[in-house]
């Protein structure tokens, strides 16, 4: 017989029932206490403060240089092109605008899918992964979770959905060190958001899933199909049309390459102003999004770095192949050599336009080659003259070109054919000032600026050789000399000079002339006439004249080798030191940073300069910055600089070549149309470079390359004599030394008037021969 329960049984147990659910639901609102006790303020949206790197704009606002750790520009929702506002939205979270912060619809179905096979699925909305990633890592537990879903409750309470999108499209992590879509825009594509085609728009929207696996710069195949899922999704959404889904689908999208971010290669120049900016504002500069605009302009720019690059390529090609940069053997499987390639190419340094890739295959007439792309290139012909030597069956095995040289490559701008180079390993540098302001136009301050960070424009202390002579003869006009003093072009011995034995200097071609003037002394770079021209000024008046140019004096000797530049002095202070005589007597300050702004674009700081220097910036008397500038425009018109006017076709160049002994450096400095320039090219470790060549043949063309580009809608500006100089025998002369015969010549002997009737007085000293290049 069956017994029913009692009743007290049956209130027991549910009794117990609800005990338990009590005590469940105690539990879970102890849990929610405890993570929402533990949910943190969320001022960092409320009062939302970007970390925006540096940035560094040449004049024209061209971008050359970012520093931080994170790339990032802020553009307000407002300003945020509407495609791809959808496009996020299509792919991300397409009821942003209707749900509070929880799509649980969406939820719901993450639910399942994580029933069936774990913590899968996270159906985070925007607003969640705003919260996760102001506050939270990724790990998937439930507790971080439940905090993200508190965080996101908050968040909507306390902004618009506008301006949560906002700090979602300018905080998300999308690769490259891109946070934001306007960064990333830049970063893949080298475009500002609106400049983007439906593609590339796409393919930034389908980023923030994982940026790693769908980064276009690493994986474009991924990146291409995580593409078309966000383009499929807009057109479901009527976001775009047919014919739009089609062409962007079709449209391969070209990603920019990683070498090069930015436009112009102003690389020392970025990185002089942001150790200035450091300087002032120390690591606030790398988050404030502070802006720096420079003096630079990037046609000039890219002028300098053109012409730097071309003839210190050139200098290295007329120098022979030095060989390999290495070898690798290459296993026999596909596979394994793949691998090998890839390995040994990545650890090359790369150098603009200078691509390592690894011999495939060699033969005296074609070599293959294969880059780490994976392209395979054939060079054969011209593209093989300069290792011609190198695929000589008696070319020593350390420069023999077989399968496994790891070599460079170079395709020509033109006619796009490749051959085989190296990257060099001379040294050079370029700078070029506004001659009255003293503001920078251009700077390179060695061949590439990946290699080597060292700027040879400040800090290469290096030997000015014949390009010290014009301060010299600008000391001696204020003795009483002129251009038309003549002076013996004989043997000297200079007892006791050379560390207390005999010095004798001699002419760069071993020749005297017996007498020139001290015009032809300068443009034809003269050196034992400009020996006895320091001997006559005295080496304490120039050694202390120099001062006057910006030359730090501690740096020459105290002796008659200062005539010859064996002092030490840097490319900047060259162009400081040639700006005196092309403005007519001012010392200039050289300056990089034209205006400083914080991220809001105000101005903290600006550089203002008059247009002509103040007089209290006078260091030489305007006559002798005229007289001394004729005589520089000898150099260029007749002298070892000649081919200067040669190739310009202007009357206005002035300047002066310079090569120190054994050739161990090449200098030319000069000004022409309101700029001031100088070119220096020599070893880091000083050695000759080559006994055929100078400063005309070194840097004399990277200066004319220049010159051609930065002064060619430059009128040819008129220098007026002033006051206080006239011409003798058709020679300019201080007037007060007019009359004195004491300053007509140096070192020569009085000849004895001629007879009326003797023909040695119809007699004209022969011109000096034309001589080599200094």
């Amino acid at each position: 017989m069956s017994r029913k329960p009692s009743v007290s049984a049956n209130r027991g147990f549910v009794l117990v029932i609800l005990i338990l659910l009590l005590a469940g639901v105690g539990a879970a609102g102890w849990f929610l206490w405890s993570i929402a006790k533990n949910v943190p303020e969320i001022d960092a949206v409320t009062d939302y403060k970007p970390k925006i790197p540096l940035r560094i704009y040449t004049a024209d606002q061209v971008l050359i240089g970012e520093f931080g750790v994170e790339r990032r520009d802020f553009v307000p929702i407002a300003q945020m092109p509407d495609l791809m506002k959808k496009a996020v939205l299509a792919i991300e979270d397409t009821r942003f605008y209707e749900h509070g912060g929880i799509d649980w619809i969406r939820a719901m179905g993450a639910a399942r899918a994580n029933l069936k096979g774990g913590f899968r699925e996270g159906a985070s909305t925007i607003t969640m992964q705003v919260a996760r990633t102001f506050f939270l890592s990724r790990e998937k537990v439930v507790s971080r979770k439940l905090t993200e879903i508190a965080l996101a409750l908050k968040i909507e309470k306390a902004l618009s959905k506008d301006q949560i999108l906002e700090l979602y499209m300018n905080q998300i992590y999308l690769g490259q060190r891109a946070y934001g879509f306007s960064s990333a825009a830049r970063a893949y594509f080298g475009k500002q958001l609106d400049q983007l085609s439906v593609g590339e728009i796409a393919m930034l929207a389908g980023l923030p899933q994982n940026p790693s696996r769908h980064n276009p710069a690493v994986n474009l195949k991924r990146a291409t199909q995580r593409q078309h899922a966000v383009l499929k999704r807009m057109h479901d959404l009527d976001y775009i049309t047919e014919a739009q889904y089609r062409e962007a689908v079709d449209q391969p999208v070209r990603v920019k390459p990683g070498g090069q971010q930015f436009a112009t290669h102003a690389e020392y120049v970025a990185e002089l102003a942001r150790q200035a900016v450091f300087e002032q504002f120390k690591d606030e500069a790398y988050t404030s999004g502070i802006r720096v605009t420079t003096t630079i302009m990037s046609k000039d720019q890219d002028a300098a770095y053109e012409s730097v690059r071309r003839n210190v390529l050139a200098y290295d090609q007329r120098h022979g192949y030095r060989g390999p940069e290495g070898f690798i053997d290459l296993p026999a499987d596909p596979a394994e050599r793949d691998i090998a390639i890839d390995e040994a190419l990545q650890k090359r340094p790369s150098s603009d336009g200078l691509i390592p890739a690894v011999v495939t295959a060699a033969s005296a007439r074609q070599v293959s080659v294969e880059t780490q792309g994976g392209d395979s290139l054939e060079i054969s012909g011209a593209g093989l003259r300069f290792v011609g030597q190198a695929l000589s069956e008696k070319a020593k095995a350390s420069i023999r070109l077989r399968p496994g040289a790891l070599v460079r490559v170079m395709q020509d701008s033109r006619s796009k054919a490749w051959s085989i180079v190296q990257v060099p390993q001379v040294a050079a540098a370029f700078v070029a000032l506004d001659q009255n302001t003293g503001a920078y136009r251009a700077l390179v301050g060695g061949f590439d600026f990946n290699l080597q960070k060292y700027n040879h424009v400040t800090q290469a202390w290096r030997q000015p050789g014949s390009a010290i002579k014009p301060f010299v003869y600008s000391a001696a006009l204020e003795k009483g000399y002129s251009p038309g003093t003549m002076i013996l072009d004989e043997a000297l011995d200079l007892p006791g000079e050379n560390a207390g034995a005999t010095w004798s200097p001699q002419n760069d071609d071993g020749k005297f002339d017996g007498v020139v003037s001290m015009r032809d002394s300068l443009a034809h770079s003269k050196n034992v006439t400009t020996v006895r021209l320091l001997r006559a000024v005295s080496v304490p008046y120039a050694h202390e004249y120099l001062r006057r140019f910006g030359f730090d004096h501690t740096r020459h000797p105290k002796n008659l080798t200062l005539a010859l530049g064996t002092g030490a002095v840097t490319p900047l202070q060259m162009a400081g030191g040639y700006a005196v005589f092309a403005n007519g007597g001012y010392s200039v300050q050289p300056y990089l940073i034209a205006k400083i702004q914080d991220a809001r674009g105000a101005v903290i700081q600006q550089a203002t300069r008059p247009a002509t220097p103040p007089e209290e910036q006078r260091v030489i008397d305007q006559r002798n910055a005229f007289v001394t500038d004729t005589m520089l425009r000898a150099v260029t018109l007749y002298g070892t600089g000649a081919a200067a006017s040669d190739r310009l076709g202007r009357t206005d160049l002035a300047g002066k070549t310079g090569t120190t002994s054994d050739a161990i450096d090449g200098w030319f400095a000069g000004y022409g149309g309101n700029v001031v320039a100088v070119a220096w090219m020599g070893y880091d470790e000083p050695k000759s470079l080559g006994g055929r060549e100078f400063g005309a043949t070194l840097s004399l063309p990277i200066w004319i390359d220049y010159m051609k580009v930065a002064i060619a809608k430059t009128p040819t500006p008129e220098r007026a004599p002033p006051q206080g100089v006239m011409q003798e025998n058709g020679e300019w002369i201080y007037s007060e030394f007019a009359e004195l015969a004491d300053f007509k010549s140096i070192d020569i002997t009085p000849l004895p008037e001629a007879a009326p009737d003797d023909p040695a007085e119809e007699e004209q000293p022969p011109p000096p021969p034309e001589l080599p290049p200094d």
